[in-house]
Order: C-alpha cells, then structure tokens, then sequence
C-alpha cells in the first residue's frame, strides 16, 4: 500500500461572519490524522485568529464582502471586484493543481463565489477524475421559491449532477428535506447522503468549572451567554438585550456575558461596549474559544445560525433564538422546525421587546425541563457518517 498522506482541500469563500470558516475547521479537525492533511481555502479575513492543529493549514485568498445579493465588492483592497474574483480564481486553482487533493470539499456555494471554483471542478474531473468532488450543504438554504429560481438561473442542477459525486447535506431529512423543497431531480437526490448535525467540541468539566469559577457565577447561580455570530447585523439583538438589562436591573437573577462578533460595525460595538461597562456585564468583540464560553452557560441568547446552533445543541444547552429575516429565511425556517421538536425556543424578529425577551428567559431558567429533554435525546451525527465516507474513499483508491 502507498503510504503517502491522503491529501484534502476544503474551500470556504467566507464573504462574512463566522459560521462557514467555524463549519470547515470543525470539519477539518475531525478529518485530519497523522497520514491526513487538510488544506483550507478561505476568504475569511480573521482565519488567521484561529488556532490549526498539526496537519491542517490554509491558504488566503482575497476577502470579499457581499454588497447585495448579486454584487461582491473587495474586503481590503482597492481594486475593482473584477480583478479580485480573478485572483480568487487563480489562488484556488493554482492550489487544487499544486495540492493536487485525494478530496475536494466546498461549502455551500456549488459554484463558489461568481462561480470561481467551477474551473477547478472541471480541471478536477479532466485531470484527476479519481478524485471524489463533495458539495457540503447546511440543511437550510431559504425559502425553496427563492432556492429553485437562483439554482435555474445559474444552472446549478447541471453543475450538481456533472461536476459533483457526492452532496453532504449537514442536517436531518426529518427535520428539514432540501431534496423535497428544491425540487432536487432524482438524479442529484442519489447522491445525497443527509451526515445529521455537525456537532462541535464539549469541554470537559474542569473547564467549565475554572470558567464559571472565574466569572463569578456560584453553583447556585445561572449563567446568558448573547452572542450573534459575526455580528455584522446583531446589533438589534444585543441593544434589545441590553435595554432589558437596563430596565429591569436589579431584579435580574443571573449573570451575563456579552460577545458582539468582529464584524459589528465599530459604532456599534462601542455603544455595546459603553453600556455593558456601566451595568458591569462582560463584553468581547471575538472569543476565539466559543465553545468553553457555551460550555459555562445556562442559556445561550442567539440569532440562529447553522453554526450557532450546533454548537449550543453539542454542549447540551438551552437556547433563545432571535432569527434574522433578510437577506434569507434561513434562520427563520431552521428555528420554528427545531422549536416544533423542542430543540429551542424563538421569537421572530418583528416581536423582539425588551419585555419579551425577559418573559422569555425567565421562563425557559425555571423550566427548562421539556425542551432539556428533547436536546438530550438529539443526535449530532456529521462528523461520524463524514468519517465514515472518507474511510470508503480511502479504500477505494488503495
């Protein structure tokens, strides 16, 4: 048997906040092994804040950042979009090239960014058809109307069934079926193999404890985490949190740590910042550890994103969803099927109130108990069936 490594890229196009560059590294991490490497393709602009294990490294490629839904415009440089999708481009194909992967895994976007990743899925099916091509899916995308219309405007049925072998949808099917709700021929639906939620790592109990310890928070107390991912749009959520704690301190029975995300706007942030200060809550713009701060909570006050959310449920916690609207549903679809399970609670966005959101807390602390049920009783298979594949592939090309 050759005993070289087994080589897989992974492509990220990370236009903005957190949820995909956090996905690709959870997966990354459970991928690697001592003959396994894994290489990252990301234009997530805070990559480099993150911590990589032995036999996982990226490669950087100009940040974008979305404008509209159609229009992209350069993060740092100044030059025009144009220009820097070509270069994108050039990087990520240059790279399968030199790379030359056992396995190429892109998240979500089957086409990448302004479709940079289709010259080197087709490179990859001329040159190296050996080597497996996987389209990683969350569940959700958004409402199937809007799905549908953008996958026929820009061909990516064709592209799924041409180009790809396999498609990972990251959820459960009885939670939510992409295959039903977007109009997937059965062609494509054959090659979708549902991996469950991809769970995140759970810290042990000596962290927790130091944390909880260092916060000030006694056994007897409970513990908010507010956090909205990147941030770029949460500042509503945590202004409206704020207010409540503003309005209602001292009555207010637990304790509370804030984490904005990098991407709030600076305005923002500070004003966050100011206020937390004054009523003498804990306030980060990044935590780069985020699961040892869910670990320490009780309840996890959040927007809702795939990657949020997994998180939460890996460490078993209850969770308070505020979900976005625009620019997609996603979020919205995602958190009233888990509420139906009980898997969390929400308030839709339109409702958020300073006095909502107190009711609602106060509530889900005392009881806790039918919905602690339910997240106990939930499986967070992913990175287990994603395992699995690559064992087949690995066989497979012996």
């Amino acid at each position: 048997m050759d005993q070289r490594t087994f080589n897989i890229l992974m492509y990220s196009h990370d236009t903005y906040g957190l949820g995909h560059i956090r996905r690709t590294m959870a997966i990354a991490e459970h991928l690697k092994g001592v003959d396994i490497n894994v290489l990252i393709l990301t234009g997530s602009p805070i990559a480099g804040r993150f911590s990589f294990s032995e036999q996982i490294d990226f490669v950087r490629i100009p940040g974008m950042i979305k404008k509209t839904n159609d229009e992209y415009l350069p993060l740092s440089i100044r030059i025009h979009p144009r220009h820097a999708i070509d270069i994108r481009k050039s990087i990520i194909t240059a790279t399968a090239k030199a790379f030359q992967p056992d396995l190429f895994i892109v998240d979500k976007e089957p086409l990448g960014l302004k479709k940079e990743v289709l010259p080197t899925l087709e490179w990859l099916r001329r040159c190296m058809p050996q080597t497996p091509t996987i389209l990683g899916l969350r569940d959700i995308m958004d409402e199937s109307s809007v799905v549908i219309a953008d996958w026929q405007k820009k061909e990516v049925y064709s592209v799924l069934d041409r180009l790809y072998s396999e498609i990972w949808i990251y959820g459960n099917r009885e939670l939510y079926d992409p295959i039903a709700e977007y109009d997937v021929p059965d062609v494509i639906g054959q090659k979708m193999i549902f991996t469950g939620y991809i769970p995140r790592k759970v810290p042990g109990k000596e962290i927790i404890r130091k944390l909880r310890k260092k916060f000030g928070v006694r056994d007897s107390e409970k513990l908010v985490l507010v956090t909205t991912g990147g941030g770029g749009d949460g500042y509503p959520v945590v202004d409206t949190f704020l207010s409540m704690l503003e309005r209602f301190q001292p009555d207010i029975p637990y304790k509370t740590m804030v984490v904005t995300g990098p991407f709030m706007p600076l305005r923002e942030r500070e004003d966050i910042q100011a206020r937390a200060k004054r009523i003498g809550i804990r306030c980060w713009d990044f935590y780069s550890k985020m699961e040892n701060l869910i670990a320490a909570s009780d309840l996890v006050v959040c927007m809702g994103g795939y990657n949020t959310v997994c998180e939460i449920l890996s460490q078993k916690k209850l969770a308070l969803v505020i979900p976005r609207e625009v620019p997609r549903k996603e979020q919205l679809i995602r958190a009233k099927a888990m509420n139906n399970r009980n898997l969390l609670a929400y308030i839709p966005w339109a409702q958020m109130t300073a006095d909502l959101l107190h009711e609602k807390i106060h509530d889900l602390l005392q009881t806790s108990d039918t919905f602690l049920s339910a997240i106990r009783a939930f499986s967070l298979t992913g990175l287990s069936v994603m395992r699995d594949r690559l064992s087949f592939f690995r066989q497979t090309l012996r």
